[in-house]
């Protein structure tokens, strides 16, 4: 007997040519974005040698990319659902190819942070929309098969990101890692033809353009204003000025959210507490991250003296372990409550963080940082999962547009605070990158953050000991 939907209707138990194609669009474009953003980790401090730049400087190539891209992620996601799925993917795919052209011709630091923030702007385009266009497209019993397809072509770009950016960093040049995604992209918005259009026809056609622009003038103020405060003075009037207006632009973002019809994040969920421990949690996982791909790529290059290539094969260990608990997690959650998987997790990526800081042979090192993979992985993966069991039905889109842009917008703001933080403890912008003391005294506090996100959970568990577990 064939296969059959949960209509009752029969569906083919195979793809045909073209339906692979259309999954092989978004699974492509999904890789792109992912692969892209772990490789430049890894040529940092090459980038800073070629410009000489001090490598914490360029945080803003992460920060910035991780700001634009969070700030705008429900927006392009909501401008697909109202507009064609397709042609707002196509779009983003030309743009990202021309921005990474661009970023490869970068003549100096400024150029490529600049032209890193607009990259931002078209994986927004990208990233949201290349799940919705396969779901879309398969409606029937084969839309789980066809978008874990995808999901998984996101986990070997994650994977594949840090070796390869190591390996044209020092066999090739950082410029051509930019340049690979041209081809990349080409292929994908080709393929993105024999995709059907698409579109939601009861999304509302309100974009929230207040919020974007508040949040994220208010955001970049405050990183500007932490990034630039060891040099001005942290009394200085840049500084407090910059400060100042961050703060009061967040404030007028919460107004703006009030009042608009479709707000970019939705507030009112904020009330609801344990969905507001479990974001916050998932939100540190991000930022452990996030932390651990910028800072270790600094040690193991500018303090420990390893190649690119070197550092890549490294760095396989930590992708590695967080794919393979991100695979895991949707089985281990049929089984356990996801936030204490969460806990488990972040408890785990905490004490091998730890441990990191005090291993020193590469082989050891490289084993401990696969542990920590494997703990940043259950922690970010499951967030959605967890918080989805708090909020009405109703309410699940907005739940999940409110976690994915905290988990991104957090890490941003993260990664600009740490190389501050780094540069003060070091004493010195200059030898920052290279003072494997000082960035282990940073990681350890990055560990922190870990067990601070575990015992939130745990407190959340031990508060709902004795009800039932919740019930999406």
């Amino acid at each position: 007997m064939a296969p059959r939907t949960t209509e009752g209707l029969p569906t083919p138990s195979r793809f045909s040519r073209r339906e692979r194609s259309v999954i092989g669009a978004a699974a492509l474009s999904m890789f792109i974005v992912q692969m892209d953003w772990f490789a430049l980790n890894l040529m940092i401090p090459v980038i800073g040698r070629d410009f000489g730049t001090p490598a914490t400087d360029l945080q803003w190539l992460v920060s910035g990319y991780m700001l634009a891209l969070g700030a705008l992620m429900i927006v392009g996601g909501r401008a697909a659902d109202v507009r064609v799925r397709r042609r707002v993917i196509v779009i983003g795919l030309v743009g990202f190819a021309v921005v990474s052209s661009v970023c490869a011709a970068a003549p100096n630091a400024t150029v490529l942070i600049a032209a890193r923030v607009v990259q931002g702007t078209t994986a927004a385009l990208i990233f949201p929309v290349a799940v919705a266009v396969v779901a879309a497209h398969f409606p029937d019993a084969r839309q789980g098969r066809a978008v874990s397809t995808v999901l998984a072509f996101s986990a070997i770009g994650t994977a594949l990101g840090p070796f390869v950016g190591g390996a044209f960093a020092e066999h090739v040049s950082w410029r051509a890692v930019f340049l690979l995604n041209v081809p990349l992209c080409a292929v994908a918005a080709l393929l993105m033809r024999l995709v059907p259009e698409t579109r939601d026809t009861s999304a509302s056609r309100s974009l929230d353009i207040p919020g974007v622009v508040t949040v994220a003038a208010g955001l970049t103020c405050i990183m500007l204003g932490v990034d630039q405060g060891r040099g001005w003075g942290w009394g200085s009037a840049p500084t407090l000025v910059l400060l100042s207006a961050g703060a009061a632009l967040l404030v007028l973002f919460v107004a703006v959210e009030r009042r608009v019809r479709e707000p970019l994040i939705d507030l009112p969920l904020f009330r609801n507490a344990p969905f507001d421990v479990v974001t916050a949690a998932g939100s540190l996982s991000n930022v452990v991250y996030a932390l651990i791909a910028v800072l270790v790529a600094l040690y193991l290059q500018q303090a420990r003296g390893l190649s690119p290539l070197e550092a890549g094969a490294v760095f396989l260990a930590l992708s590695g372990g967080a794919g393979l608990a991100s695979y895991c997690s949707g089985p281990l959650a049929q089984r356990w409550r996801p936030e204490a998987l969460m806990a488990g997790g972040m408890l785990t990526s905490g004490a091998a963080l730890l441990a990191l800081t005090w291993v020193q042979p590469l082989g050891w090192y490289t084993a401990v940082f696969a542990v920590c993979g494997i703990g940043v992985g259950l922690g970010w993966a499951l967030t959605n999962v967890a918080t989805q069991s708090y909020v009405p039905e109703g309410r699940r889109g907005a739940a999940s547009g409110l976690v994915l842009t905290s988990l991104v917008l957090l890490g941003a703001m993260a990664v600009a605070v740490a190389a501050s933080v780094l540069e003060i403890v070091s004493g010195s912008a200059a030898a920052a990158a290279a003072d494997g003391p000082a960035i282990e005294t940073v990681l350890r506090g990055t560990a922190g953050l870990a067990f601070l996100g575990a015992a939130g959970l745990l407190m959340l568990l031990k508060w709902q000991h004795g009800r039932p577990p919740p019930t999406p």
